[in-house]
């Protein structure tokens, strides 16, 4: 009985979908791509790899900026190392009404979001005016690692 007790066990579950993350050789991380530094998604702006001694591995130099807040990072790792790269996935919301701070959202099958804040700065402001000019607008929203914003927006004159 007692070798029966010790072998149960409770698992707590996990969250069902993707992974924040997955890993990548820095060696195929490519400019304009993703990775993260620091925990934050970034985007890579420049990347240059540098051959070291004779028994030294290559090293890559990797400047990024995070995606969200525009603050620029930089790292440097063997070319052989894997660093994360987020999964990033971008979506476009018809904007429906901005009400408190907050877009009112939908997607194309209809679905309503409403947990997006309006962007401050020039793009939140952009975004107001077009809305409150009657034009048609479409926030491309952007979620990486457990965040989510909106980065862009079109808007179609009537």
């Amino acid at each position: 009985m007692a070798d029966d007790e010790q072998h149960n066990q409770t698992f707590e579950s996990a969250g069902a979908g993707a992974s924040l993350t997955y890993p990548m050789q820095c060696s195929a991380l490519r400019k304009n791509g993703f990775v993260v530094m620091k925990g934050r998604p970034c985007k890579i702006v420049d990347m240059s790899t540098s051959k070291t001694g004779k028994h030294g591995h290559a090293k890559v130099n990797l400047t990024a900026i995070d995606i969200f807040t525009g603050k620029k990072y930089e790292d440097m790792s063997p070319s052989t190392h894997n660093m994360d790269v987020p999964n990033v996935k971008r979506t476009d919301y018809q904007l429906v009404n901005i009400d408190g701070g907050f877009l009112n959202l939908l997607d194309e099958n209809g679905n309503e979001k409403n947990d997006v804040k309006l962007p401050e700065g020039q793009l939140g402001t952009d975004i107001q005016e077009a809305f409150e000019n009657g034009d048609e607008v479409t926030v491309n929203i952007t979620a990486a690692m457990g965040d989510e914003q909106a980065l862009s927006f079109r808007a179609v004159k009537d």
